[in-house]
């Protein structure tokens, strides 16, 4: 596993991310519009070379080996 970086909740993810990732992003972001997430951080981190984005409520946006991305809300 190695680390990526981290940035705020509507902050611009980084660059290398791909297109459906950042979409999947956007997609989650829009969901917490009644939520405050003013203090709240995406964490990416790769894991056998693909991204592992992390949101501080336990939101987890993965992309699988064939490039699917897939998002897992915290319950």
């Amino acid at each position: 596993m190695q680390l990526g970086t981290r940035w705020a909740v509507g902050a611009q993810p980084p660059e290398r991310l791909a297109d459906a990732v950042v979409l999947a992003i956007r997609d989650a972001e829009a969901q917490l519009a009644e939520v405050d997430t003013a203090q709240w951080r995406w964490t990416l981190t790769w894991l056998e070379g693909r991204p592992v984005v992390e949101l501080d409520d336990g939101t987890v946006i993965r992309t699988d080996s064939t490039g699917n991305v897939t998002t897992t809300w915290e319950q």
